[in-house]
């Protein structure tokens, strides 16, 4: 099956996790392949070679085209291929797009320490071995 997105995200991180369902709920037609980089079956070579830590560090998607697309733009198109499009409209006006693109760069910098795991370095070293 050909999907219009195939987004990477850490199936451990509670708040993703809950994102992510909630767009797997929403997406009727199976637009996005969802693709948790948490499993140890993950392969950068499957993906575009988008290390575990790349995509630890930032969101990341991959569109039919090949093309790699990261943070809120990945956001962004998610909820356009299930139809609400509408929430991250202002993700794409100049001057909010500025401060959510620094919000979301906050997030995606803490967000281990905001959900109450391990250091990146620490969970890196026990799920890249030999994927990287």
């Amino acid at each position: 099956m050909n999907y219009k997105l195939t987004f990477l995200f850490d199936g451990k991180c509670p708040l993703c996790l809950k994102e992510t369902n909630f767009l797997k709920r929403k997406d009727s037609l199976n637009n996005i392949k969802f693709v948790d980089i948490s499993k140890t079956e993950y392969n950068p070579k499957n993906y575009m070679n988008i290390t575990y830590k790349e995509a630890m560090d930032n969101l990341h998607g991959i569109l039919e085209s090949q093309k790699i697309i990261k943070g809120l733009d990945v956001l962004a198109y998610s909820y356009e291929l299930v139809g609400l499009g509408w929430i991250y409209f202002p993700t794409k006006l100049p001057l909010i797009s500025y401060f959510f693109k620094l919000l979301y760069g906050f997030w995606a910098r803490y967000r281990l320490a905001i959900t109450g795991r391990t250091k990146e370095e620490k969970i890196c070293t026990s799920n890249c071995v030999g994927i990287e």
